[in-house]
């Protein structure tokens, strides 16, 4: 029951920060699984392929769940979610198969670096050129190669990529938030389906826990379900009507916290 509790209270929490910030909620859950994970004692070198795969089948939920609020607010751009999308998928494919290459040691390490480079570019925070302008189809498609290629390395709805490269295009937040949640959903659904034929393996030779489904631990995903998609969308609601910049900075410390914790789990 311990448990249980533990994956609704994280999707209640993960949800919450989707939909405020557009970001699948990948870099709280991933640190936070792999922390559940290692407490019920399952196969040490599969913990981060687990916490990447069960992260990624939450973000589907979270991101459809933000995705409407803002819709209906009319901050999704949907010209450039059609741009984005090719090269977010062939991302997507090429992160997962990477992943399944590494070692949960190597996992870690990547995912402490990036939540690191990830927290102090939102608290840098940098000004952007007024002339900056979106690139074209083939720039947009190589964005969203490299977006979705370290968004699928990470378990992460793109968000915390997507969000500042689009406001440093000078489009406007809200939008941006909007957009990035709209552009996670197919992140998701992709990442998500190659996490669990990649683990299918894995799991035909008794190395993962009972109730897998490739790398989706599906008591987790479950949980985290259940209360990301109310909590989704409360957060999406919440960035619009009000000023997000306390919340941003109680983000930013929570993850230098999560990574501080997975860096001395390492040690």
């Amino acid at each position: 029951m311990e448990w249980w509790l533990g994956y609704l209270c994280l999707g209640a929490v993960v949800g919450f920060f989707a939909g405020l910030f557009g970001i699948g909620g990948g870099l709280v859950m991933v640190p936070v699984l792999s922390f559940l994970f290692s407490a019920q004692d399952f196969p040490s070198d599969r913990i981060m392929h687990l916490a990447l795969g069960t992260s990624m089948a939450a973000i589907i939920f979270t991101s459809l769940s933000s995705l409407r609020v803002h819709h209906i607010n009319g901050a999704v751009n949907w010209n450039i979610v059609k741009l984005f999308t090719p090269g977010i998928i062939f991302g997507t494919l090429c992160g997962v198969a990477l992943v399944n290459s590494l070692s949960g040691m190597c996992l870690s390490i990547f995912i402490i670096l990036f939540i690191y480079y990830a927290a102090t570019k939102m608290w840098v925070n940098s000004a952007t050129s007024p002339s900056r302008n979106l690139p074209g189809k083939a720039g947009m498609f190589a964005a969203g190669w490299i977006i979705g290629g370290m968004s699928s390395l990470v378990a992460i709805g793109g968000g915390i990529l997507t969000v500042p490269f689009l406001s440093a295009c000078n489009v406007r937040l809200q939008h941006a938030i909007g957009t990035a949640a709209a552009i996670g959903f197919p992140l998701a659904i992709v990442g998500t389906a190659s996490y669990i034929v990649i683990g299918i393996g894995i799991v035909q030779s008794q190395e993962l826990p009972e109730y897998s489904l490739g790398y989706i631990y599906l008591p987790a995903l479950v949980g985290i379900a259940f209360f990301s998609v109310v909590s989704a969308s409360i957060g999406a609601k919440v960035v619009h009507i009000t000023q997000t910049a306390t919340i941003r900075r109680i983000f930013i410390i929570l993850l230098y916290i999560l990574g501080t914790k997975m860096l001395v789990g390492l040690f």
